[in-house]
């Protein structure tokens, strides 16, 4: 499918057109916006939880600095640890619920079991308690924990796909030509489930903001920098809450964590239509 039918996909469905321009605009502040907006670190004691401006449309922070240079710099790692999470789950995901599926026996059953045993724990609970035990002073640490404890659903799923697509009789023609597994699974079987896997690595992304705003927001996860989970934090620590003219201060990571939340929901309809043939017939 080329570039041009892709975007013309996507400019059928209004709302995930309007998801893919948020989450494009979102991303391009959060990763380009740093080097054209400077971060402000000035304090000024006289313009604390000052209004709103045409200079500063956000109003100024409970040290005096401009919230929209905050909110700019504030997005690269909460999106960066929502990318790797995601990819990185999908992958584990992918990989073993895909194998499990398609070779059974016994590693199916060991599989299953150790998706069993994840699934029965509570994984946020779990992630307090790690959290507290290993030191996560890094997004990438931080994307590995929480990627592990994210792929056994998504795995599952895979498997139970996988099931109902190798006894279809192209699966059992590459058999009888004695491709490989290799080749079935990532030639022939990846190809019928890759909506399905896209829109489970949207949902992974989603989860994975609210999983690290969570830990930040409790003080677990140190990270230095700006960020919007330590935007809402420094405002909950800081007594924001009890302060009229800190509305913008509390509400402004919020909603920008809402509206990315949103958007990829809402560009994920559009992907499924791109990778769902049965779909693009229907629309």
């Amino acid at each position: 499918m080329s570039l041009n039918e892709i975007l013309q996909l996507i400019r059928k469905d209004k709302v995930g057109m309007v998801g893919f321009f948020v989450l494009l605009g979102l991303i391009l502040m959060s990763y380009v916006g740093p080097y054209v907006i400077p971060l402000d670190e000035v304090v000024r004691v006289d313009r604390i939880y000052e209004a709103p401006t045409l200079a500063h449309p956000l109003g100024m922070d409970n040290m005096g600095r401009d919230i929209f240079s905050e909110i700019v710099h504030g997005g690269r790692d909460v999106l960066t640890v929502a990318i790797l999470t995601g990819v990185l789950s999908t992958l584990i995901a992918f990989f073993l619920g895909a194998f499990s599926g398609f070779i059974g026996g016994k590693i199916d059953t060991f599989i299953m079991w150790v998706v069993d045993v994840f699934l029965t724990i509570p994984r946020f609970p779990l992630l307090l308690v790690l959290a507290a035990v290993i030191t996560l002073d890094n997004i990438y640490l931080l994307s590995g924990l929480l990627a592990i404890l994210s792929w056994p659903p998504l795995a599952r799923s895979v498997r139970s796909q996988v099931l109902s697509v190798k006894t279809r009789d192209y699966i059992e023609a590459a058999k009888l030509l004695d491709l490989g597994t290799y080749h079935i699974i990532f030639k022939e079987i990846l190809p019928n489930l890759m909506g399905y896997v896209i829109i489970n690595f949207i949902f992974s992304m989603t989860a994975a903001v609210y999983s690290q705003v969570g830990l930040i927001f409790l003080g677990l996860v140190p990270l230095s920098g700006q960020n919007w989970g330590l935007m809402i934090q420094m405002a909950w620590t800081r007594g924001a809450i009890f302060y009229t003219g800190s509305l913008a201060y509390i509400l402004a990571p919020i909603i920008v964590i809402a509206l990315f939340q949103w958007a990829a929901i809402a560009f994920s309809r559009s992907l499924e239509t791109i990778f769902n043939p049965r779909l693009r017939g229907a629309s």
